[in-house]
């Protein structure tokens, strides 16, 4: 479990750089997240053909089938957040998005029959604030549009998109994220092509920061992010994934210079709080678990030196 926390968390910050690295690439969105997934689909297909390993997908068509959906509700995530993006800027479209994990948390009881404790709920509330507080300055300077329709969207399909990656159960690693990716890339594909008509990259400028955004940031950190949640709650996977936006955050005022306002800085010490309040639970549980436990050996052993004193 924790090496599991340990890969889900390296993926959010791995893809809370997603903006840094987006910054030294001159296409549009649609441009970008086409070859992102083009080139992260590419990698790991070389990397699954050199490992030669036995596909799992053919003997688990369902997981396929799964897969598939997941990767057509990626795309379909990402086009309504990009498009959210150009309508009413950066900061309201993640305060959007960001809905989604909210919407997973409630949905989990009746979903995954995951129970939905005080420490959840709290830890949520606190979270969201955080989020209003981290973009809520820029958020009141956007005027509002139908982007936030794009924005709501792109929260739903967000919740689906969890949903579909735990069913999936037997594929696993690298295969898992190729289909997945595949999947998304055709279904970005055919949007562009809708779009704009056939896409023939200028990667003459670009070629070095697509080449980290899709190595790295998306096949990587995809491998990480969806081998990770199929070991963790949908709980836990919802609440913690706040820490990308807050990365996000962070990376730009450390690498872009971006100065963090006193209330942003309140905002990120919310999420984080949060976040370790909501999961904090589990520990606690542990905890009185490994207590009973003791009190009970100890009793064990009391009543054990009783016998013995007594047959003497």
């Amino acid at each position: 479990m924790k090496k599991s926390y340990l890969k889900y968390i390296s993926a959010l910050f791995i893809f809370g750089s997603n903006g840094i690295v987006a910054s030294y690439i001159h296409l549009n969105s649609y441009e970008i997240v086409f070859l992102r997934t083009l080139i992260a689909s590419i990698f790991l297909l070389c990397v699954f053909l050199l490992s030669k390993r036995k596909s799992e997908v053919l003997e688990n068509k369902k997981d396929f089938l799964y897969l598939v959906a997941l990767g057509v509700t990626t795309g379909v995530s990402w086009i309504f957040l990009y498009q959210a993006y150009a309508e009413i800027g950066v900061s309201l479209a993640t305060l959007t998005y960001y809905c989604g994990p909210i919407i997973i948390i409630l949905l989990s009881p009746f979903v995954f029959k995951e129970s939905l404790n005080i420490y959840k709920i709290l830890g949520s509330v606190v979270i969201f604030i955080g989020m209003i507080l981290t973009n809520g300055n820029q958020c009141s300077n956007a005027g509002l549009s139908f982007g936030l329709v794009y924005g709501i969207f792109a929260a739903l399909t967000y919740s689906i998109l969890i949903i579909f990656a735990k069913q999936v159960k037997v594929v696993s690693g690298i295969e898992y994220t190729l289909i997945q990716l595949i999947s998304c890339l055709i279904t970005v594909g055919i949007y562009l092509t809708i779009k704009q008509g056939p896409y023939i990259p200028n990667l003459m400028q670009n070629i070095f920061p697509v080449l980290f955004l899709g190595i790295v940031n998306t096949g990587i950190g995809c491998c990480l992010y969806f081998s990770a949640i199929k070991e963790l709650s949908a709980g836990s996977v919802a609440i913690c994934g706040y820490l990308e936006p807050l990365s996000a955050l962070l990376f730009s005022a450390l690498l872009l210079s971006e100065r963090l306002s006193f209330i942003q800085i309140i905002g990120a010490i919310c999420i984080i709080g949060g976040a370790i309040f909501a999961e904090s639970y589990k520990y606690i549980k542990l905890s009185n678990y490994q207590s009973k436990d003791s009190y009970c050996e100890i009793e064990d052993s009391c009543e054990l030196s009783a016998d013995k004193s007594v047959s003497k």
